[in-house]
C-alpha cells in the first residue's frame, strides 16, 4: 500500500457529504474535492469563524442548507445528488452543549441518521454509506482497558446515549436493509482536533482562541484523558473504509475505530502545556466551576484497523500541535486558509507513505 486512499477511484466519484459545514465535514470535503470527486454537501449554515467559510469550501461543491432532522429535505437532496458514496457526519457535536439541549441533541443524533439511512434505500447505484459517531459511543466504566468495536454501545450523557443509539440504528439497517447493494459500515475515533476548529467548549479551539487574543486559558478538567489525534488521521481511515465498501468488501461493513497510537492518549494538562509552548503562552487557569459529568478515561483499541485495513497513525501528537499551531499563526498573520490546509493535507498524506515505508523495513 502506498497511499491511504486512491485518488483515480475518487476522481469523479459522486458523493453525498452531511455536516460538511463543519470541522471534520470541511476538511473532508477539501480532501475529497482535491481528489476530483463530484461533492454535494448538505448541513445547516456554517457557523462564523468556520473552516468552511475560511478556506472557502463552498466554492468546490454543490453547497445544499438543509437539516437532516427533514427527512424530505434529506431525500430531496440525495435524489438530486444520485451519489455513488454517502458521508454521514452532520450531529450536535458536543457533551456540554447535550445537557443544555437534550431533545435537539437526540433529534439530530439518532432520528436525523434514521432519515439519512432511509434515504440512502432509495438511491439507486448507491455502493457505500460512512457513517461517522465517535468513541463516546460505548458504555464507558472508566477502565485502563481500550474500548474494541465489539464492547458494548452505551453513554452517561445524552450526546453519548445519541452517539451509542445511532450505532444501534446502523446495526439495524445493515442487517434489514443493506445486506445486498450498498455496503454500510460505521466508524468511531477519538477527540479530533486540526487547523480551523472554532467549536465552543472544545479544549484545543479555546486555547486558540485564548492565544490569539493574549489571554490565559481557563481550563475545566486538566486530568481527564483522551485519544487525541489530528483529523486527517480519522478521515483517511474513513476514506480507506468507504473504497473497500465500493469495491463491495463484505468484510469492511461493520464498525471501526479510529484513534492515536497509546503514547498519545494523554491528559488534557499534557495537551495545554504543549500547546501554551508552541505558541508562546504565558500559561493557563484552571476553571473552580463545577462541571456537568464527563469521561474522565476514554482509550480505543485500533488493532483491527491495523490488522485488517493496514490503516495506523502517521502523526505523534505533539507533532499534530505543531501543525494546528501552524495553521492558526498562518491565518492569523493574514495567510490563505485554503492554501495551507491543502498543503498540510499534501504533507499528511507523504507523512502516511513515509510511515509505511518504515515499518515495511523494520
Amino acid at each position: 500500500m502506498e497511499d491511504l486512499v486512491t485518488d483515480a477511484f475518487w476522481h469523479g466519484r459522486r458523493v453525498f457529504l452531511t455536516g460538511h459545514t463543519g470541522f471534520k465535514g470541511s476538511w473532508l470535503a477539501l480532501w475529497l474535492t482535491r481528489m476530483g470527486a463530484e461533492v454535494t454537501g448538505f448541513a445547516l449554515p456554517a457557523e462564523t469563524p468556520s473552516l468552511f467559510e475560511q478556506a472557502r469550501v463552498g466554492e468546490l461543491l454543490h453547497h445544499v442548507e438543509g437539516d437532516i432532522r427533514d427527512l424530505t429535505a434529506v431525500e430531496a437532496a440525495m435524489a438530486a445528488a444520485r451519489p455513488e458514496v454517502v458521508f454521514h457526519l452532520a450531529a450536535q457535536p458536543l457533551v456540554r452543549l447535550s445537557y443544555e439541549t437534550p431533545v435537539d441533541t437526540f433529534a439530530t443524533n439518532v432520528q436525523g441518521t434514521v432519515h439519512v439511512l432511509d434515504a440512502c434505500r432509495r438511491v439507486a447505484g448507491l455502493k457505500a454509506i460512512v457513517c461517522i459517531t465517535s468513541d463516546k459511543c460505548y458504555e464507558n466504566r472508566e477502565t485502563d482497558r481500550p474500548y474494541r468495536e465489539d464492547d458494548a454501545m452505551g453513554g452517561y450523557d445524552p450526546y453519548s446515549a445519541s452517539k451509542g443509539a445511532s450505532e444501534l440504528i446502523v446495526a439495524a439497517y445493515r442487517r434489514s436493509f443493506f445486506q445486498d447493494g450498498a455496503k454500510l459500515a460505521s466508524v468511531r475515533a477519538g477527540n479530533v482536533i486540526g487547523g480551523g476548529d472554532w467549536a465552543t467548549d472544545r479544549l484545543v479551539p479555546d486555547l486558540i482562541r485564548a492565544m490569539v487574543a493574549g489571554r490565559r486559558p481557563l481550563i475545566r478538567s486538566p486530568d481527564s484523558i483522551r485519544p487525541w489525534q489530528h483529523v486527517l488521521e480519522a478521515l483517511g481511515g474513513y476514506l480507506m473504509i468507504a473504497e473497500r465498501l465500493a469495491q463491495g468488501h463484505d468484510w469492511a461493513a461493520t464498525g471501526w475505530n479510529f484513534g492515536p497510537a497509546e503514547g498519545d492518549t494523554r491528559p488534557v494538562r499534557w495537551i495545554v502545556q504543549h500547546m501554551a509552548k508552541a505558541w508562546g503562552s504565558p500559561g493557563w487557569d484552571q476553571s473552580d466551576g463545577l462541571q456537568p459529568h464527563e469521561a474522565k478515561l476514554l482509550k480505543l483499541d485500533c488493532a483491527k484497523a491495523h490488522s485488517e485495513l493496514g490503516w495506523r497513525p502517521a502523526y505523534t501528537l505533539d507533532i499534530a500541535l505543531t501543525r494546528i499551531v501552524e495553521w492558526h499563526r498562518h491565518v492569523a498573520q493574514g495567510g490563505d486558509a485554503r492554501a495551507i490546509s491543502l498543503a498540510q493535507l499534501d504533507e499528511y498524506r507523504e507523512a502516511f507513505r513515509h510511515a509505511l515505508s518504515r515499518e515495511g523495513a523494520a
